[in-house]
């Protein structure tokens, strides 16, 4: 019988370690008899308390299974050779099994770590069972050491591909939102099988039904990025406030991503517009996509915010400056002429049209510098863009030439438009007493077949009739 136990010991599939620690159990009753009683941070303290506890374990025996698990020939070498297996961290996961010991337990497990002789490492399972009759003394136990090697090596990467994957999340430079669209899948799906076929139509019908369909996102997470996009000073704050971030035209966007969910394009893009917290716009480029694996049900998706608020705001003053005078605020000529092309073509009549020379530009450009011309002009510009209100455009159309075209408008009309003006250039030579703001203005209103061309040729000569009685008073001031 003896034989058949030895036998099993020696051929079982697990390394096994028959192992005295009455050592151990005499430093355990000395320090008990010094007052420990929590013996882990008494461990934890000293790390020669546990290797003094590591010297005074014997290895009486050990299977075959053990020699080959730890590259030993026999068990001779194996001992001699212990310093290799037992070493590093070791000592620090060897406190949990010699504290469990302390505590009076007969029946023990750790992980650990060990090498073999040709330094490989090993992630063990250990196991150990005091043999009954040693209780007293822990003279006899049995430990086991699995070899979970694979099994670690395979955890350790699982975890470490999740914090690369998280660390992407949360330090990516660009937004990134983490939702769940399932109750969106759902709603659709039931939609569908109600029979509509045209959901941009179903949708037009039914708006109630998209507003349905945002309350219904749930948002998982959020990266660092978003909080900062937003001006959100944390995660709990922003979902708090979501309302305040997707308003406005928010909805007619999310009808267009429903329209691109419907008909099946689950990677999809679009600009939208939202709002930071404290109100101000953010342009960002939404690019959606349903993850990989939940196609089916739509529970997992990733919402890519890009900030174009900078790009958006450039191409809107680049517009401006193709439409606008840079100096004066007002219309260039560019847009004049285009609008008068745009007037031409309406049937609206009548239209009027003023045109206004600024007096004296040169003098004051000669006498006062160029500095003195444009404050000159951008004072009128302040002026023209008081005074016009749509659908009435100012623009200046040449160095000290402006025009104000007038859809709509009859004699009356120009009558109170021009009276306006002078009264804000009376208005604006009391704030300005150096430089005295003065215009010549022509107008005309069209007759029923007139062209706009020959409508601003009559425009331009009283102009100039205005010009010539505004010369010859100054030359008679001269004179005086």
């Amino acid at each position: 019988m003896e034989d058949d136990v030895a036998q099993t010991f020696d051929l079982a599939p697990v390394a096994m370690w028959i192992e005295d620690f009455s050592g151990v159990h005499a430093l355990f009753e000395t320090w008990r008899g010094e007052g420990v009683e929590n013996i882990s941070a008494f461990l934890a303290e000293d790390p020669a308390r546990v290797a003094a506890c590591s010297s005074r374990i014997k290895v009486l025996k050990v299977n075959k299974r053990t020699l080959d698990l730890f590259e030993a020939r026999d068990l001779d070498h194996l001992v001699e050779n212990l310093g290799l297996v037992f070493r590093d961290d070791m000592l620090t996961s060897h406190i949990s099994e010699l504290s469990q010991l302390f505590d009076g337990k007969s029946a023990f497990s750790s992980n650990a770590i060990n090498y073999t002789l040709g330094g490989r490492r090993l992630d063990i399972q250990l196991r150990g069972n005091v043999l009954p009759g040693h209780e007293g003394t822990l003279a006899r136990v049995l430990l086991t050491t699995e070899d979970v090697t694979a099994r670690e090596t395979a955890a350790r990467a699982e975890r470490e591909s999740r914090q690369y994957a998280e660390g992407i999340f949360e330090h990516s430079p660009v937004s990134l939102w983490v939702e769940d669209f399932s109750r969106i899948k759902i709603l659709l799906d039931d939609v569908r099988r109600r029979g509509i076929v045209d959901f941009r139509v179903f949708t037009d019908v039914h708006p109630e039904f998209v507003t349905q369909c945002m309350s219904e996102i749930r948002v998982i997470d959020v990266n660092q990025a978003t909080l900062d996009l937003f001006g959100a000073p944390d995660r709990r704050t922003l979902f708090h406030r979501l309302a305040e971030i997707f308003r406005g035209n928010m909805q007619q966007h999310f009808r267009e991503q429903l329209i691109e969910l419907w008909n099946g394009n689950l990677f999809h893009h679009r600009e939208v517009v939202n709002y930071a917290l404290d109100g101000s716009e953010r342009f960002v480029l939404l690019q959606f996509s349903v993850l990989p694996g939940h196609e089916d049900d739509w529970s997992l998706v990733q919402v890519a915010l890009t900030d174009i608020t900078a790009r958006k705001k450039a191409e809107a003053y680049l517009e401006y400056l193709g439409k606008h005078d840079v100096l004066t605020k007002l219309h260039n000529r560019a847009f004049y002429m285009e609008e008068l092309n745009r007037i031409e073509r309406k049937s609206l009549r009548p239209v009027s049209v003023v045109i206004l020379d600024l007096n004296g530009l040169k003098e004051a450009n000669d006498q006062r510098g160029h500095d003195a011309g444009d404050a000159l002009l951008r004072r009128l510009g302040e002026v023209l863009n008081e005074a016009v209100s749509g659908p009435n455009r100012a623009a200046r159309i040449g160095g000290d030439e402006f025009a104000l075209l007038m859809p709509g408008a009859d004699e009356m009309a120009v009558a109170a438009m021009i009276e306006s003006i002078d009264d804000l250039l009376k208005i604006n030579n009391q704030f300005y007493p150096t430089g005295t703001l003065s215009v010549s203005m022509g107008r005309a209103t069209s007759s029923a077949t007139e062209s706009m061309e020959a409508l601003v040729k009559r425009a331009d000569i009283d102009m100039y009739k205005q010009k010539q009685a505004y010369y010859s008073r100054a030359a008679a001031n001269r004179r005086r």
